[in-house]
């Protein structure tokens, strides 16, 4: 048994060199522009100024941004590598549905940070708000760079790739791990999933609102993919009845 999963471990192996030595240098390119990106991600804070305690913080806080800058910026070359590496068996005719299938992943990941980016906005004046005003509340607010760049790149993230679920959802199918007609009965109890999966990544103090509006896009992915499985999935071959003998004179 070991022999035959060696083979797969080498390719593993070697596709997550790649997308690792990806990684690794555009986070290198990111890192030129980390005060570009800094100043996005901390926008939708408004007028805070973040505080950094540690003199290393300032290293440290760039390379967390270039490293998710990185991350964004090499996603064609990882989602091509998953892609080959959990599809090994697709037909050559089924093969030139790769690219357009990184392509599409990309998209959606780009479209999900950008849903995150504009979400963050109404989650910090939610949150921010509940420490009530500075000058009469007895808690005093003193925003630290390092765990606001932690949730902010957390949260764009789960975004991304929670925009990747019509890709997944296909590509079980396509595998045939799910079916269709699966999905469509249990449709019930894919959304709650969907909701509790919201309900985690916005940690903010309305528990139904916010959640539901991210839950909302998901769904229409959701539904776009259960859609899209009518053209994966294989028809079922009709067989034509025998035609009754005709009797010779």
């Amino acid at each position: 048994m070991l022999d035959n999963l060696r083979p797969h471990l080498e390719e593993l192996r070697g596709r997550l060199i790649i997308s690792l030595i990806a990684i690794l240098v555009t986070t290198s390119i990111a890192y030129f522009f980390a005060d570009t990106i800094l100043s996005l991600l901390t926008a939708p804070a408004g007028h805070l100024k973040l505080q950094a305690p540690s003199p290393m913080d300032g290293f440290m806080i760039r390379f967390r941004v270039a490293l998710y800058g990185g991350i964004a910026l090499a996603a064609p070359i990882w989602i091509y590598q998953v892609l080959r590496f959990v599809t090994p068996g697709l037909l050559p005719h089924e093969r030139r549905f790769i690219v357009p299938g990184v392509v599409a992943m990309v998209v959606l990941f780009v479209l999900g940070n950008l849903f995150g980016y504009v979400m963050l906005s109404n989650m910090f004046s939610v949150l921010i708000g509940m420490f009530g005003d500075p000058q009469q509340s007895p808690i005093t607010y003193l925003p630290m760079a390092d765990q606001y760049i932690s949730f902010v790149t957390y949260f764009l993230l789960a975004t991304g790739i929670s925009f990747e679920l019509p890709i997944v959802l296909l590509l079980l199918i396509k595998l045939g791990i799910v079916k269709p007609e699966q999905l469509r009965k249990q449709r019930k109890v894919a959304w709650f999933i969907i909701f509790v999966f919201a309900e985690l990544i916005t940690p903010v103090s309305d528990p139904f609102v916010a959640p539901t509006i991210v839950m909302m896009p998901m769904i229409i992915l959701f539904e776009l993919a259960l859609f899209g499985a009518r053209f994966i999935v294989p028809k079922p071959a009709t067989i034509a009845p025998p035609r009754p003998e005709q009797k010779t004179s």
